[in-house]
């Protein structure tokens, strides 16, 4: 009986810790030296922990269309960047910046993300704990804090 009981505690444990060994560094996956600008339609947002995500068909110049994912933060976080969980709509026209995976697979971390209406905002992407920050070009750095929406371009 009494070693049930410990399997049974050993099990609980490993499912509850599950979430945290599902987190990765963004080096792990990404790779900040190939950053990939896209614009599609969107076909899934999903608002969930460790990271939320976000999927869109891409079409290139020859109609061809790619489904991308990316790669946002937490909801905790995203919301402290002023996202909702009703950010996206199936059939919403966005452009995303981000950081393509290492691996070549149409997946990326989110830098930033311009909707229809011209407002962008920050993903939340781990690309900012991380020591390679400080090397990275101006132009992979946030350009918003915690709260604010990142500015348009200059034109």
């Amino acid at each position: 009986m009494r070693l049930n009981v410990l399997t049974m505690a050993g099990l609980a444990l490993t499912i509850i810790s599950a979430p945290a060994f599902a987190h990765h560094p963004f080096d792990a996956e990404y790779d900040w030296k190939k950053p990939v600008t896209i614009t599609g339609t969107v076909t899934r947002f999903d608002w969930t922990n460790p990271h939320s995500s976000l999927a869109v068909d891409a079409k290139d110049a020859n109609g061809k269309v790619t489904k991308w994912t990316f790669e946002l933060g937490s909801p905790g976080e995203l919301t402290g960047l002023g996202w909702t969980r009703n950010q996206f709509k199936i059939g919403d026209q966005v452009s995303l910046e981000g950081w393509q995976a290492k691996n070549g697979t149409p997946s990326a971390s989110l830098k930033s993300v311009k909707l229809a209406s011209g407002k962008e905002l920050y993903g939340g992407s781990s690309f900012f704990q991380t020591q390679h920050e400080s090397t990275a070009p101006d132009s992979a750095k946030p350009r918003a804090t915690r709260g604010q929406a990142v500015p348009a371009p200059a034109r």
